[in-house]
């Protein structure tokens, strides 16, 4: 079936060069947006109860901008004063923009990696002796906490906001031909705002082998998926299904792999001490059986050494008093004569 509409499960872009944008005008396609869920703050007095000192903390990693926001909010509800000397960590370089909202860009106190948290984690590692706090929601991936465990980096995880189900009851009598989904929380909130929702004619497209996951637990067909070698982004993968629906075929997420900033190098460490451990073991027979073969003269002659001076010692005993001997003998005949 041809694609007419598209509902995309975020909020709209901000500036007109999206990709979206141009796939809706190049295919003439009605392309709407609406948040599936959004985030609330969590009030200071239950973020007590969690007992975090945020003073105690030398840094603090932003993967967000709601990330920022709900940090300032809890450390002016708890009239809590940041430190100049605080450092902040950003998943991108908007992100750390982002901060001059809140505090002066400075260089020296503000890092950022390009888009993803692999390449924000090979910032931190150069920044190992920091005691780092990470904001972050009720329902989070665990990348970033395994990461910082993997390398013994000292952290605390604060929940400083959670995400919540949005109210879409305007969209009952709306019919879109894909539904584009990013989150498993998005699909929860579709059920949760249409309890008896059925697919028929309608596709589903994901991101994400977690969203893939959520799609298909939910006895939903999964129709389009991203990233994939063809389409790394939604957009590609949602253009490509376009072009030839019948011919599309989505990617089971099974099939797809998504490292850690930490899995690879962790494998590549085993495959590479594997190896030298037993040519070691090797060297340490060969160096041995050499080192035997020698030691067993070497320690032979020293117990024969000492018996050879012994022995020299005893008679040389017996010689002298000869000579003592001699020389009484000597006197006794001088004085005869």
């Amino acid at each position: 079936m041809k694609v007419k509409s598209i509902l995309v499960s975020q909020p709209k872009p901000e500036t007109e060069k999206s990709p979206y944008f141009d796939l809706a005008q190049k295919y003439n396609i009605k392309v709407d947006f609406r948040p599936f869920i959004h985030i609330e703050g969590i009030e200071a007095k239950d973020f007590r109860k969690d007992r975090i000192s945020i003073l105690d903390h030398t840094a603090v990693i932003l993967t967000s901008r709601s990330a920022a926001d709900h940090y300032f909010r809890i450390c002016q509800e708890m009239r809590i004063s940041v430190p100049e000397s605080m450092k902040y960590f950003c998943i991108s370089e908007s992100t750390a923009y982002y901060l001059q909202k809140y505090v002066q860009y400075r260089k020296r106190k503000i890092f950022n990696g390009k888009q993803t948290f692999h390449d924000l984690a090979e910032v931190i590692k150069k920044h190992r002796e920091e005691n780092y706090l990470l904001p972050c929601s009720d329902i989070h991936k665990d990348e970033i906490s395994d990461f910082l465990d993997a390398q013994n980096i000292r952290y605390t995880k604060a929940v400083m906001f959670k995400t919540v189900s949005s109210n879409l009851q305007d969209l009952k009598n709306v019919n879109y031909d894909v539904l584009v989904f990013f989150s498993p929380s998005g699909i929860k909130s579709l059920f949760k705002n249409f309890p008896g929702f059925k697919q028929n004619q309608t596709r589903i497209a994901a991101f994400g082998p977690a969203t893939a996951r959520a799609v298909e637990d939910a006895h939903l067909k999964l129709n389009i998926y991203a990233p994939t070698p063809e389409a790394p982004s939604m957009t590609m993968a949602l253009e490509n299904y376009i072009k030839n629906p019948d011919k599309a075929v989505a990617v089971p997420p099974a099939q797809v792999v998504h490292e850690s900033p930490t899995a690879g190098k962790k494998a590549k460490k085993s495959a590479t001490v594997e190896k030298p451990a037993k040519i070691n073991k090797i060297k340490k027979t060969v160096q041995q059986k050499k080192i035997a073969k020698p030691v067993k003269p070497k320690k032979a002659a020293k117990k024969v050494n000492p018996k050879k001076t012994k022995t020299s010692k005893k008679f040389a005993k017996p010689a002298k008093s000869k000579k003592v001997a001699k020389s009484s003998e000597s006197k006794k005949t001088k004085k005869r004569k």
